[in-house]
């Protein structure tokens, strides 16, 4: 998972960077707001940790900001602010969760968890689903149902990406890097190419529609009853 923190104290922001890293989540950093801004729009991340007070831009601009654009990323506050007004001012402006500083490292990472289920990222431990689909990460491997899936290690990556970013537009260029990597000398052509063979093995359970072509872009991981 995909973590986003913008915090202009820097002892903190590596503080807090390096904590989500041991975790195993994958994080970006800016110290300034406007930075962070462009940061969240451009990329696609699971969660957004966010100090009010900043330069360039603060905390509550940024987030009123993305909501206004669409976006739904979940996002924390982190902040010196206690009062009730700060509380409900952040929430207002579409903040999901609330830490006050000093923050204890244990709560910092149950919130991030409680905030990353509620917008049903995982289900278990180890375990990623949507619809019938489901990745097991301690098997390196994907399930329809009962039955695997048999994936290859670029179709497990391709598939695990899929899943973290469901009911989100991809598009190749954003598959191909974090798949492949940008220095990758494989072409964009292999993105199709793996999604092909993605849909074949799901095509053998009747759930090859969930990943659907969205025409000159790229691809989406979307259910039957929701529309593109």
């Amino acid at each position: 998972m995909r973590i986003l923190v913008v915090e202009d104290e820097r002892h903190l922001l590596q503080a807090i960077s390096a904590v989500f890293k041991e975790e195993g989540y994958q994080v970006d950093c800016a110290d300034r707001g406007d930075e962070g801004l462009l940061l969240a729009e451009r990329g696609i991340y699971d969660l957004l940790v966010l100090d009010i007070m900043m330069p360039g831009l603060d905390g509550l601009s940024m987030i009123r900001t993305l909501r206004s654009k669409g976006n739904l990323t979940p996002v924390l506050f982190l902040t010196a602010k206690d009062s009730v007004e700060a509380r409900v001012e952040g929430l207002d402006a579409g903040a999901d969760d609330y830490l006050v500083k000093p923050f204890a490292v244990e709560e910092l990472l149950a919130r991030t968890r409680a905030l990353l289920r509620r917008n049903g990222k995982f289900a278990k431990e180890g375990e990623l689903s949507y619809g019938p689909i489901c990745l097991k990460e301690y098997e390196h491997d994907g399930y329809v149902g009962p039955h695997p899936l048999r994936l290859t290690s670029k179709e497990y990556d391709l598939l695990k990406y899929f899943l973290y970013n469901r009911e989100q537009i991809l598009s190749r260029d954003q598959i191909f890097d974090r798949v492949w990597g940008i220095e990758s000398e494989a072409n964009y052509g292999i993105v199709d190419l793996y999604v092909h063979y993605l849909r074949k093995k799901l095509a053998d359970h009747g759930c090859d529609h969930y990943i659907r072509t969205i025409r000159n872009v790229g691809y989406i991981l979307k259910g039957n009853n929701e529309h593109v």
